[in-house]
């Protein structure tokens, strides 16, 4: 290549501030949902399998205290290594993973329990298997299921929220997404090889999808923004971690002060207006 030919190398090109936020969220050091349900709550009871098919690893759930507060805790785990995060799909939900987080919820709901959910996933596990046990109707249930759950409902998008994946866990009173998180439904890399043939458009399908955690406010698809350590949470686990404590708490208040009707008619309208826009004729 002659000095004065162009470099399309992912190196050459600049690096939008959307992409920044893409890497902060998928940082190898960045802590996992399980890290931050292992900082902010105790006495965390997990409850395994759905009834039906089995035990999902990429799936956590359990009974824990925050604050005083008697809840329902959900997570997607990753793992660790190369060998856990293939065993758990890389913290991609089967279709048991749902219905087993489904079941957990409605024990919280029969004992008046708040449900917290943790998100980082690029979306659900897409294989045969998933596919043939029902992943569509799993996610599809919860959808259902969770828009009239009588409990307080909080979900908090930590790394990436990825389509109907993370939306199958999202449906609560209050969606809160950390400052370098993400919420999306379709990774970067997959829109740009739909809209340009060429996934290394990556950083301009970003930028044009609008997926930062600001911009997912002002859609009105998330209800606030938990604020990071400088540089982002991998930076400082403890501050991030105690960071969402105090946002978590106020909103978990927040929603106890209302009743069951006003919480469930809040919930209705904000997904019946969820990232409306409009245009001038």
């Amino acid at each position: 290549m002659s000095e004065s030919s162009p470099d399309n190398s992912n190196e050459a090109r600049a690096v939008t501030p959307e992409w920044v936020k893409v890497e902060r969220a998928r940082h190898a050091k960045r802590p996992y949902p399980m890290d931050f349900i292992e900082r902010l709550f105790t006495d965390f009871s997990e409850i395994h399998g759905d009834r039906a098919y089995g035990d999902d690893e990429a799936v956590a759930c359990g009974m824990a205290r925050f604050h005083g507060y008697e809840v329902l805790v959900i997570g997607n785990r990753k793992g660790g290594s190369t060998k856990e995060r293939v065993r758990r799909n890389f913290g991609m939900p089967n279709p048991e993973g749902y219905r087993k987080a489904l079941r957990a919820m409605k024990i919280a709901e029969k004992f008046n329990r708040p449900i917290i959910t943790f998100i980082d996933l690029p979306g659900a596990f897409p294989g045969l298997g998933a596919e043939e046990r029902g992943q569509a109707e799993a996610i599809a249930r919860n959808l259902i299921e969770m828009a009239k759950l009588r409990v307080p409902t909080i979900a908090i998008i930590s790394g990436e929220g990825g389509s109907g994946g993370a939306l199958a866990l999202a449906v609560t009173d209050r969606v809160l997404i950390l400052e370098n998180a993400l919420y999306f439904v379709i990774t970067p890399e997959a829109c740009a090889a739909i809209m340009w043939r060429d996934a290394a458009h990556k950083e301009r399908a970003a930028a044009a999808m609008r997926i930062t955690a600001q911009e997912v406010k002002e859609l009105g698809c998330v209800d606030d923004i938990v604020p990071e350590p400088p540089g982002g949470a991998h930076e400082n686990r403890e501050a991030s971690a105690s960071l969402l404590d105090s946002c978590l708490l106020y909103h978990l208040e927040q929603l106890n002060a209302l009743s069951t009707e006003e919480r469930l008619e809040q919930r209705r309208a904000k997904f019946r207006n969820i990232a409306q826009f409009y245009t001038e004729v």
